[in-house]
């Protein structure tokens, strides 16, 4: 047989065995993968990228260990699919792991795949995308398949702030498995099918007794109410997606550019008058922070972002005149909007994120201090706290601010004030800027007064008018530039706007140094 006639019969070969690639580990394997509810690896990439544009990398890479009975369990790709597409027209890469082939094991052969695809999605500065299905190390090839995930994690830190990173948990990953969606931008995790643990309900019952299942233990809300290590939560595979093709749309393709705009159908002069009732008379009244961001951003359009953890405070990504913000607010509505220890790390990465990908900060603030408490102080509140002033002094995008009621203390300074180098800090007329509550300055500042007085209630209710009217509105910062204007709620958007395109082209450097050291 002609050299030319053996090439041709090996490449036809290899063709059927591609085909029969395409169905991962086989019909029963796919079907058993259906009946569990879940989509197949090429489903996932098929709803994911745009139509046609998928092309794959490594289809023909085949595992190399021939123990343990792994000799005749060859398949071609082994058991993640990767390559690069387009989502709504812009590049992206993609690996997502097979679960029908050995459960979706991390083998070497995998490894080498993943980290390959993270490579040329650096090269080529474009988001990666991970759908996560897998058992875990492939434990047939000991340290091999170990090394595997920190060669993993290394290309994870390398990217991060560089491109996007996003990890779609569509299944189990346990142990070591965990830490490369930990290290990623954004998690997603689709209820009752997407888990993560270090360690399973087995070895938690041997070790400690405790009995609990693999949902209440690393499921969707777990993560998302709960520890906070998940950001997304969505019913199905499908609407998962979707909301990761969303995601994307707010989103640069890398750290050198900037966000990309969409087309705004939203006039930018709207006035907003139900805003200029908004605000309670009482004080102490809550309403709700959502109502002002959808009023003031493009189309009542806003992605939040954890929404379901720390909800005392809102982040997430909108638009203002079609360009992508990051929006970090107070939600009165819950727990007074206080900062406590989880709002401070929501924020906090969120704001780093944004920062470290050119996305503009709006910021509402309404906040009447840090909680106290000792659970608070001996979790370590000072130091949590100190990573949202590390976060937005760190910043160097545009920051824009609105106070809408109460700053009060440390917490005031904390929330992209002007000494954190806020660019814009704008008030509206119902804004207080005060070390605490008039109420409890009074009762500290004129204590004796008040204990000598005929009629304390009279007395301290005007005292307390007194010192609103005198320290607390916002007219004071502005006299003092600590507010650059108090303007009329209806306005904002407006106000916005204007300051975001004389924020265009800001330029604002840190010093040279290797790196910062947030309070981790």
């Amino acid at each position: 047989m002609s050299l030319e006639n053996s090439t041709s019969k090996k490449h036809a070969e290899l063709l059927d065995k591609k085909a029969l690639s395409l169905k991962g580990g086989g019909d029963k394997r796919v079907d058993a993968q259906h009946k569990r509810g879940k989509l197949t690896a090429r489903e996932r990439i098929s709803l994911l990228l745009d139509v046609g544009t998928f092309e794959e990398l490594d289809p023909l890479v085949l595992h190399r260990s021939t123990d343990f009975g792994l000799e005749n369990q060859q398949y071609l790709g082994d058991a993640v699919v990767t390559g690069y597409g387009e989502v709504n027209g812009r590049l992206t890469f993609v690996y997502a792991q097979d679960f029908t082939v050995l459960g979706g094991s991390l083998s070497e052969a995998v490894a080498n795949k993943i980290c390959k695809v993270m490579d040329r999605a650096m090269d080529n500065g474009a988001p990666i995308v991970g759908l996560i299905d897998s058992g875990g190390a492939r434990i047939q090839e000991g340290v091999d398949s170990l090394s595997g995930y920190g060669a993993i994690f290394q290309r994870n830190v390398m990217a991060s702030g560089v491109i996007p990173q996003i990890s779609v948990m569509m299944g189990p990953a346990a142990g070591g498995a965990t830490y490369s969606p930990a290290l990623t931008d954004f998690i997603f995790m689709v209820e009752g099918l997407g888990q993560m643990y270090i360690t399973g309900p087995d070895v938690i019952k041997a070790v400690t007794g405790e009995e609990i299942s693999h949902e209440d233990l690393g499921g969707s809300e777990a993560h998302t109410v709960k520890s906070g290590v998940a950001h997304f939560a969505e019913e199905t595979e499908e609407s998962c997606i979707s909301k990761v093709q969303k995601l994307l749309s707010f989103l640069p393709q890398n750290n050198m550019e900037n966000p990309p705009p969409a087309s705004a159908a939203d006039p930018s002069d709207r006035y907003a008058e139900s805003l200029n009732k908004i605000i309670p008379d009482n004080p102490n009244q809550p309403y709700n922070m959502l109502d002002v961001i959808h009023t003031v951003v493009d189309s009542q359009d806003f992605l939040q972002v954890h929404q379901n953890f720390a909800p005392n405070i809102l982040v997430g990504l909108a638009r203002f005149e079609g360009n992508p913000v990051g929006i970090v607010a107070q939600q009165p509505d819950h727990h007074a909007g206080v900062l406590d220890i989880d709002a401070s790390v929501k924020a906090a990465r969120f704001v780093r994120f944004c920062d470290a990908f050119n996305i503009p900060l709006v910021t509402f603030i309404d906040v009447p201090g840090f909680l106290p408490g000792s659970s608070q102080e001996y979790g370590g509140i000072i130091r949590h706290g100190a990573k949202l002033i590390f976060a937005y002094a760190e910043a160097t995008v545009p920051k824009i601010s609105i106070l809408t009621r109460k700053a009060y203390g440390g917490a005031y300074i904390v929330m992209s004030s002007k000494n954190l180098k806020g660019d814009i800090n704008y008030s509206w007329p119902t804004g207080q800027v005060a070390v605490m509550g008039a109420e409890g300055a009074v009762n500290i500042i004129h204590r004796s007064k008040i204990m000598d007085s005929d009629n304390p209630k009279k007395l301290t209710a005007e005292l307390v008018s007194e010192y609103e009217g005198n320290l607390m509105n916002p007219y004071i910062a502005a006299s003092r530039g600590m507010i650059d204007d108090v303007i009329e709620p209806g306005e904002t958007r407006t106000k916005v706007i204007k300051a975001l395109k004389m924020l265009a082209n800001k330029r604002d450097n840190m010093p040279p140094k290797k790196h910062g050291s947030i309070p981790l």
